[in-house]
């Protein structure tokens, strides 16, 4: 059974490319399709859901488009909020928030407080986020805490370094999906996922249906999860 599903949402910009669209309308679409793994998790009982909704090396992209992404992101959470709230459903954004608009932090802990004691389905979104980056800043986190006697280095497991991720605090992701045709998990929660099984659609994100996450459900349980036994 899947507890955590996670999805790297590519494709929104080439979506609208090919439309002779701004890029900003794929990402318009992409909250649709957003919506629809939101469902898709409700209706099969998977507990944990992952978005890999902007990582840092987005931060390259025009400010225009930035300050859409944002804007947009935390606009339509707040106007679904009532929504999210009568589901169940907890929100958390994971990621460097000094790398935030002063806005979009408002808006974002306003969100958290308000959905902290939901419990039907969790979901994180990886915002100004990179995997290299948690495991760095975790390793930081533990060489401050040995340095002031809090951690005892021979103490140090897998187990108590997850403590020190972003992510630490949501169990692995069973299975993660990516679209927009790429075979990789470009910097995305490379820490959690050792295990993972990885499913790779060709179609762009704002295209992704019912039907591919079915697809990829049943792909799921075909694989033999011996974890190295």
């Amino acid at each position: 059974m899947i507890n955590h599903l996670a999805c790297i949402m590519d494709g929104n910009r080439r979506w609208a490319k090919k439309r002779n669209l701004m890029p900003w309308y794929g990402h318009k679409e992409g909250i649709e399709a957003v919506k629809k793994v939101i469902m898709f998790c409700r209706d099969n009982a998977i507990k944990y859901l992952s978005l890999y909704t902007f990582s840092i090396e987005n931060l390259n992209r025009s400010n225009q488009e930035k300050e859409y992404l944002f804007g947009y992101i935390v606009n339509e959470i707040e106007n679904m909020l009532p929504e999210i709230l009568d589901s169940g459903i907890k929100v958390e954004f994971k990621g460097d928030r000094s790398l935030f608009p002063q806005a979009i932090i408002n808006a974002c802990n306003s969100i958290e407080q308000a959905t902290q004691k939901c419990s039907n389905l969790y979901i994180q979104l990886m915002f100004c986020y990179g995997g290299q980056q948690e495991i760095v800043s975790g390793v930081k986190a533990v060489v401050e805490d040995v340095l002031k006697g809090i951690l005892d280095p021979a103490t140090l497991t897998t187990k108590t370094f997850n403590k020190y991720l972003l992510a630490g605090a949501v169990p692995p992701p069973d299975l993660i999906i990516r679209t927009g045709g790429a075979r990789r998990l470009s910097n995305f929660l490379l820490y959690h996922a050792a295990y993972s099984e990885l499913y790779f659609l060709d179609c762009m994100w704002p295209e992704l249906d019912k039907s591919h996450l079915q697809e990829s459900l049943e792909y799921f349980y075909q694989c033999r999860r011996n974890f190295g036994t």
